[in-house]
């Protein structure tokens, strides 16, 4: 959410930030906003006059009354109570006003960074770097699918009996290496010294607006019917939400925090559930990693972030890339984000396997995030980034790890974690 004060004193740059984006739709709001706070200011202003003159008037009763002038002292009690009837309606009509304000103010997106690539949509996205040299394999690489099958890592059947499409059963070594994988994570991001940390996996609706946009809430987030709780479909969720209504102090920042959770999402939308894999599911494990910090680090840390996904990616021989995200790729709340992307040698091509965002203080400004600084408070800046999401990552691991006989070799940073084996057969 922006500072209503940019809205008021620079509409064009809000204007040219949604142009920007490709939301012209959006354009009108900014001219609503600015007319609906100009009306909210006025009956402030008028509330505010009257509450003086309220004041000011009760005192002319206990005067009157000591000089014996009681009429005089009625009309005037009924003069205050005309006052306190207007003082009632004009806070309704703030309180209307400001949620009108609020509503169009959480739908107005974020001012991107000058430095991200203007484009409409996905396919614009603009490779950043190559980590790794892709692997062509010399064999036929099957699906992923037939890979854990032939392991007898997998069961989709049984799932679709108990749960339905987007659901899987892992087994014996496949889930064992899942496991691996985070568990490697985990440690890889606290020798980073990050802070490890398990968050609630349900969080209220107002951390839910707090940290995601109308749009993404409504393709993702799964509710508890009866209750205002939502099933998070990342830890960044309840992990940003930690820190609502919060004063930090300048000297506790950078809070750095990796955690790890189950995610679970609709995936409503174009893409939908995948019948036969695990790219696209209603289930699955991450772990995150989420700083916040003050606005003249944010970029800094945008970069470590990043940084530190395709550094764990390398060291399990994975061939990875970063994809700066355009403009019209860019989710209202980002300032500026890039995807990691792994290779897949069965393809022949990179897939998302981990998003890197700023959000500048748009997460802090709707969840009351502040930091008391030795200027006043401000609001501090948020950024988040996937360290690792299997079962999606087993993708990756399994095609680039996979011999021609069917075994897939385990990289030595992981062979602690899988019981010293340096093969799954």
């Amino acid at each position: 959410m922006l500072d209503i004060k940019l809205i008021r004193e620079n509409p064009e740059i809000v204007k040219e930030n949604i142009k920007k984006k490709f939301q012209d739709s959006k354009l009108v709001l900014v001219d609503e906003v600015i007319e609906l706070d100009k009306k909210f200011r006025e009956a402030k202003t008028k509330a505010d006059d009257l509450r003086a003159e309220r004041n000011s008037t009760s005192k002319e009763i206990g005067n009157l009354m000591r000089l014996g002038k009681k009429d005089e002292a009625e009309e005037t009690k009924k003069r205050i109570s005309l006052i306190n009837e207007e003082i009632t309606k004009l806070e309704e009509l703030e309180a209307n006003l400001s949620e009108d304000i609020k509503i169009r103010m959480l739908t107005i997106p974020n001012i991107i960074d000058e430095s991200v690539p203007i484009g409409k949509d996905d396919s614009e996205n603009v490779e950043v770097e190559r980590f790794g040299e892709p692997i062509e394999k010399e064999f036929e690489v099957p699906y992923h699918v037939d890979i854990m099958e032939r392991l007898n890592g997998i069961d989709l059947d049984s799932a679709r009996k108990t749960s339905g499409n987007g659901f899987y059963y892992l087994m014996g070594d496949v889930a064992r290496l899942h496991s691996a994988i985070l568990s490697y994570a985990r440690d890889f991001m606290i020798d980073k010294g990050f802070i490890y940390c398990i968050p609630p996996y349900m969080i209220h609706g107002n951390v839910v607006t707090g940290v995601m946009s109308f749009a993404e809430m409504e393709n993702m987030m799964y509710k508890i019917e009866g209750e205002d709780l939502y099933l998070i479909g990342t830890s960044e969720h309840s992990m940003i939400g930690k820190f609502i209504d919060s004063i930090l102090e300048e000297n506790s920042l950078p809070q750095t925090l990796t955690s790890y959770s189950p995610c679970f999402r609709k995936e409503v939308g174009a893409h939908g559930i995948e019948e036969r894999g695990v790219y696209r599911i209603h289930q699955f494990e991450k772990q995150e990693m989420i700083v916040v910090c003050k606005p003249e680090d944010s970029m800094y840390w945008y970069d470590q972030l990043w940084k530190n996904s395709v550094e764990f990616f390398r060291t399990l021989d994975i061939p990875v890339r970063t994809l700066e995200c355009c403009s019209g790729d860019l989710a209202d709340l980002k300032v500026k984000s890039c995807d990691v992307e792994a290779w897949s040698p069965r393809q022949k091509k990179y897939f998302e396997v981990g998003s890197c965002s700023n959000l500048g203080d748009a997460q802090a400004r709707r969840l009351g995030i502040r930091v008391n600084g030795e200027n006043g408070k401000y609001f501090a800046h948020t950024l988040n980034n996937t360290v690792v999401a299997p079962p999606r990552m087993l993708i990756a691991f399994l095609e680039n790890n996979l011999n021609e006989d069917g075994s897939v070799n385990i990289p030595k940073a992981l062979q602690p974690y899988m019981g010293g084996k340096t093969q799954i057969v």
